[in-house]
């Protein structure tokens, strides 16, 4: 299994992104590396995928349109019209061809750290996580409950984070754009806790 270098990318990667932003990354690196630990993931793995999930966050949004045309990146219609949403795609190709990433599972976790998806490897659910709960997060709804139940029940996490994000999204008077994917993924996981019976939990 390849070992990343962790100093040679967090070297490369601060120069790209803003204070805020890097502060946050080593939150969700951090986070990451904690919930391998209690799960038994790679370590090295849950690291490079925390450090580099928001590596093309900080391009500007009609840059990352232009990057992803030109890398032959699909575009979807709500990525269109939100290229915010652009920067999980983009960053799992800059983390492979800019970074040397080469495993699918760390490019997998960078691809879906946003919206997440149905049936998610241990590694893509702990950086999904891991974005949502570290330390310079302070703003969600139950936050408090998604961070110990994230170390006590992963996919009920997962499922209470994507139900928290779908409920803010329809009430919120922003126009953040809700992707079908998150959708997709919150009826996965209600399903798979219905069938569990923690659905009250």
């Amino acid at each position: 299994m390849t070992s990343y270098n962790l100093t040679k990318i967090d070297k490369k990667l601060r120069k790209e992104l803003d204070s805020d932003r890097y502060r946050h990354t080593l939150g969700v690196m951090y986070t990451s590396a904690a919930l391998a630990m209690r799960y038994g993931s790679d370590l090295n793995h849950a690291q490079a995928a925390g450090l580099l999930h928001d590596c093309a966050k900080c391009i500007p949004n009609d840059k990352k349109l232009r990057m992803c045309e030109k890398y032959g990146l699909e575009i979807s219609e709500s990525e269109k019209s939100a290229p915010y949403l652009l920067h999980a795609k983009l960053g799992a190709y800059l983390a492979k061809d800019k970074y040397g990433v080469d495993d699918p599972d760390v490019l997998g976790a960078i691809r879906w750290h946003t919206t997440g998806k149905p049936d998610m490897s241990l590694l893509e659910k702990i950086v999904y996580i891991a974005d949502y709960i570290e330390p310079m997060r302070w703003k969600a709804d139950n936050l408090g409950r998604i961070r110990s139940l994230a170390f006590s029940d992963l996919d009920l996490a997962i499922y209470v984070t994507l139900r928290d994000t779908l409920l803010y999204l329809d009430h919120s008077e922003s126009t953040r754009v809700v992707d079908t994917m998150t959708e997709q993924a919150f009826h996965f996981y209600e399903n798979l806790i219905h069938e569990r019976g923690k659905m009250n939990e």
